[in-house]
C-alpha cells in the first residue's frame, strides 16, 4: 500500500508503531579542542571497531527499544518484533522503511505466522522526515 492510501485508510484499532534502526559507532570524532600556545594538542583514545546497533519502536504513548551488537540483520528484527509483541497488547501497525531485514524471507514468515496481530506498511523510498524515530536519532547522534 502506498503512504496517501496509508493516510487515507488507517486500520481501526491497531496501535501505530513506527520503526527504525540505527547504528553507532565508538571511533572518536574529529572535534576542536585548545593546548597552549604553539604545542600541538594530542588526544589518548582507545579506538575500538566495534558497532553497537538500536532498534526503535515509537507509539503515541512510548518509546520502546533494544541494543544490538553489530549491525541489525533479519534475526535482530524478527527479535525486536517479537520483544514489541510481549509488551504491546492488542493489534499493531507497523510502519517502517524498506530495509532489506524488513523484506527479508525470515521476517516475512515471522509476520505470516503471526496472523492478522501484525499489519505492515512501509513508508516511500526516501522519506526520513515521515518516521519519528528518524527525529530521535538526529538528537541522539
Amino acid at each position: 500500500m502506498k503512504w496517501p492510501a496509508i493516510k487515507r485508510n488507517p486500520k481501526e484499532g491497531r496501535t501505530i508503531i513506527f520503526i527504525d534502526e540505527s547504528g553507532v559507532s565508538q571511533r572518536p570524532h574529529r572535534v576542536r579542542t585548545w593546548s597552549p600556545r604553539g604545542e600541538t594538542p594530542v588526544l589518548q583514545y582507545n579506538l575500538n571497531r566495534e558497532t553497537l546497533s538500536a532498534a526503535t519502536g515509537i507509539t503515541f504513548y512510548n518509546f520502546y527499544f533494544r541494543l544490538y551488537k553489530g549491525s541489525i540483520k533479519s534475526a535482530q528484527v524478527v527479535d525486536f518484533l517479537q520483544a514489541l509483541l510481549r509488551h504491546i497488547p492488542g493489534l499493531l501497525w507497523i510502519i517502517w522503511d524498506r530495509l532489506s531485514a524488513h523484506r527479508s524471507k525470515v521476517t516475512c514468515n515471522f509476520i505470516a505466522e503471526q496472523g492478522k496481530r501484525l499489519w505492515v506498511e512501509y513508508l516511500p523510498g526516501y522519506a526520513p522526515e515521515l518516521n519519528p524515530v528518524e527525529y530521535i536519532w538526529a538528537y541522539w547522534k
